[in-house]
């Protein structure tokens, strides 16, 4: 059996990597990790170690093992160190498309705008800035996108300024969008992720207590099913509930990448925006196999699996 490691990946510079999205990188024939590279491990000021991250990169040639190889270049279309959240990254089109969270500077509270910016590559090391995407509001993060039919992408993501539901809007070309709005208001939530699998359109979000689990027959309409990975594991950095994921479905297989907090102490204090020190603030990448028992996805992030990841 090829078994993931446990934890899958940890950053080697601030060892806090969280949002991961996992893409095929067809210039290199690997696999990519791209990711929040948070900087965990020093007294900062207020929330400004969650501020001032690049994307990072994590390659592999099988999904199990992990190499570091820095962050994205060139990011930046403004002056300044400025911060970079949250990647959505979808090959299409005959390129690269990267919708990716951004706030001006480093910020040391939360009450600053956040766009979500789009980039288009030939090769994902070397992006080009398009636009500032004109969505619901001007505190927009965690984009999601999907080709829904022959002639439409839709992308999910979390209005904060809207009770931090899942809005969303549509486009033809990935470069124009017309925002849909309110999908998901069950409870406020964060990172939703959109996939098929089984036969079902699925999406997960992020509730900060667990992960909600969704599902329609139009990417419109959703109706809740359950909630997983709420309950820690037994595994290696796991033993906490998982947060903000992305789902790679490989055929008949689903795996579900996510971080963890695996060295906080008291998960209440962190669902109520405690500002978490920098012992506590450290976080890595886990992957787990997805289940589905006829109703509902389900998880047992303890269960030993195959991780076969393919093209």
């Amino acid at each position: 059996m090829k078994i993931p490691n446990a934890p899958l990946f940890r950053d080697p510079i601030y060892d806090a990597p969280t949002d991961p999205v996992i893409i095929w990188n067809n210039k290199e024939c690997c696999w990519w990790m791209l990711y929040t590279q948070r900087r965990s491990g020093y007294h900062s000021i207020g929330v400004a170690h969650i501020h001032g991250t690049a994307i990072g990169v994590a390659a592999s040639e099988d999904g199990c093992k992990w190499l570091y190889r820095g962050t994205l270049p060139h990011l930046d279309f403004e002056p300044g160190h400025n911060t970079f959240w949250a990647p959505e990254v979808i090959f299409a089109e005959g390129k690269y498309h990267m919708y990716v969270s951004y706030i001006r500077g480093i910020p040391t509270d939360w009450n600053y705008p956040r766009h979500i910016v789009h980039y288009t590559a030939d090769d994902p090391w070397d992006w080009h800035f398009e636009s500032i995407l004109n969505l619901s509001s001007d505190k927009v993060i965690d984009a999601c996108v999907y080709k829904i039919n022959d002639s439409a992408y839709k992308m999910w993501y979390k209005d904060e300024k809207h009770d931090s539901h899942t809005y969303s809007a549509v486009s033809s070309d990935l470069y124009s969008w017309t925002v849909c709005g309110e999908e998901v208001a069950f409870n406020s939530h964060e990172g939703p992720n959109v996939f098929e699998f089984k036969g079902k359109k699925w999406m997960i979000t992020d509730e900060w207590n667990g992960l909600g689990v969704y599902t329609t027959e139009n990417f419109s309409d959703w109706t809740r099913t359950g909630i997983i990975l709420r309950d820690g594991g037994s595994r290696e950095c796991d033993g906490v509930m998982a947060n903000h994921v992305d789902v790679v479905v490989c055929g008949e297989n689903a795996y579900i990448f996510y971080f963890t907090h695996p060295f906080f102490k008291n998960e209440d204090r962190r669902r109520n925006g405690f500002v978490i020190g920098p012992e506590e603030s450290r976080t890595c990448i886990q992957v787990a196999k997805l289940g589905y028992d006829g109703t509902t996805i389900t998880c047992d992030r303890n269960e030993p699996f195959d991780l076969i990841l393919s093209v």
